[in-house]
């Protein structure tokens, strides 16, 4: 089992800034590769960005792309996520979550499937 606790969220401006973090406990943090995940109001959780178990590999989904950056410390069992450039659009409840994964394929990175733990999520509200 993997504990999952994420912070960070809050109400910001459009064009501002947020870094999100997720907590990890119960598991070796390393043998994980870790998601970051958000879902509006009214759609499906999508992915955002993925790390490998390293952080030496990394998946954006495009529109994230040059905007979000994710890294691991895995001394301190932390999964960050930095958010720039913020829209209203990104309004959403942001997740992390943990696959048992130690490879550098960014697809499977990507894939939804797999992601077996999950923390509580933390809001993200951006105003306009």
């Amino acid at each position: 089992q993997v504990q999952l606790v994420e912070s960070g969220g809050g109400l910001v401006q459009a064009g501002g800034s947020l870094r999100l973090s997720c907590a990890a406990s119960g598991q070796t943090f390393s043998n994980y590769a870790m998601g970051w995940f958000r879902q509006a109001p009214g759609k499906e959780r999508a992915i955002v960005a993925a790390v490998n178990w390293s952080g030496g590999t990394t998946y954006y989904t495009d529109s994230m792309k040059g905007r979000f950056t994710i890294s691991r410390d895995n001394a301190k069992n932390t999964v960050y996520l930095q958010m720039n450039s913020l829209k209203p659009e990104d309004t959403a409840v942001y997740y992390c979550a943990a696959k048992t994964y130690r490879g550098i394929v960014r697809m499977v990175l990507a894939t939804s499937e797999g992601y077996r733990y999950w923390g509580q999520g933390t809001q993200v509200t951006v105003s306009s």
